[in-house]
């Protein structure tokens, strides 16, 4: 390429170009590497102290290699290309670019960008914490193999334990995948479940299942996963519906049902459940119209019905769980 079609790029070096390197390259007799070009920009990602001593040297032309991609990944690989070779980046150079990376490419471990900007992972983890404290966090990074690994592992292995009990013939590559983790983790998951373990260590599952439900019940889903359950040293599992937050959602599905429709205490219990089922945002209006003079009626009246149904909902809990005792 021509040099004088060639523009200065971002550089991850804060002091500038270094005189001194530029002319002990220019003394350099042999031909130097090829220097990186954004195709796009036609600015050097890489090499301009090659390219400086190449026009200290008065050639007219250079050897080049052209990037195609985006600005955040041509700064990444400037900095990849200057911690691998030629002049070394000084320690708060890496620093900031490591600082700049976990910015624009979140979804990096911090294995990844440690190898990337020459430092050490705890450096970059302690960087990312500081980052991204107020920051949304991803539930998967992508490590220095290439590989997309969960960060935290415990959905991924209730999945594949869900999976296991569906499929018993399935793979490991194949649970692997549809679970997201990797095919020894799937493996550690059968082994447990043969031994009549749980999937993972107890107490890190169970937190990781509660956050769980919260994330699923707030998104609409019903489904039932298996919960572990660690108390008083004591190991065990049970299953749990997530039932969306929209009481509508639910009552369409119940109405659907031919085992409640097709019994007249079925529909009785649907009727009910539908005059019950009020949204939120409705409350604001059936209050606004109960006149003064009626309010503490009223209040006494909705205390009993909930305790009504609170007894309901308690006798027929106990029955589901007496059920789920039956079958397992």
């Amino acid at each position: 390429m021509e040099i004088r079609s060639l523009l200065p790029g971002e550089s991850p070096r804060s002091e500038g170009r270094d005189q001194e390197h530029i002319a002990r390259l220019a003394e350099l007799e042999g031909p130097l590497p090829p220097i990186l070009v954004d195709r796009r920009s036609m600015r050097v990602i890489d090499g301009m102290h090659r390219l400086l001593a190449a026009v200290t040297k008065g050639q007219q032309t250079i050897e080049v290699e052209f990037f195609e991609g985006s600005s955040e990944d041509a700064f990444l690989t400037a900095v990849e290309a200057n911690v691998r070779h030629g002049l070394p980046l000084s320690h708060a150079d890496r620093r900031a670019a490591a600082e700049r990376i976990v910015t624009s490419h979140p979804h990096l471990s911090d294995r990844a960008i440690a190898r990337t900007a020459g430092l050490g992972a705890k450096a970059v983890a302690a960087i990312r914490r500081r980052v991204t404290e107020d920051g949304a966090q991803l539930q998967a990074r992508v490590g220095r193999d290439g590989k997309v690994r969960p960060l935290n592992s415990v959905e991924g292995r209730l999945r594949a334990a869900e999976l296991i009990a569906e499929r018993p013939d399935a793979s490991l590559r194949e649970v692997a995948r549809l679970a997201g983790i990797s095919p020894a983790t799937v493996s550690d998951v059968r082994r447990r479940l043969e031994s009549g373990e749980l999937p993972t260590a107890a107490q890190q599952a169970e937190q990781q299942a509660e956050q769980q439900i919260e994330r699923q019940v707030d998104g609409q889903v019903d489904r039932e996963v298996v919960v572990p359950v660690h108390r008083g040293g004591r190991r065990s599992a049970r299953r749990m519906r997530l039932v969306p937050s929209d009481p509508t959602v639910v009552l369409e599905k119940l109405v659907r049902d031919p085992s409640l429709r097709h019994k007249e205490e079925g529909r009785q219990l649907l009727r009910l459940l539908q005059q019950n089922a009020i949204r939120t945002r409705e409350w604001s209006e059936l209050t606004a119209a109960v006149p003064a003079h009626c309010g503490a009626l009223v209040v006494d009246l909705a205390r009993q019905c909930a305790e009504t149904w609170m007894e309901f909902a308690q006798e027929l809990d106990e029955r589901v769980r007496t059920a789920d005792r039956a079958v397992g």
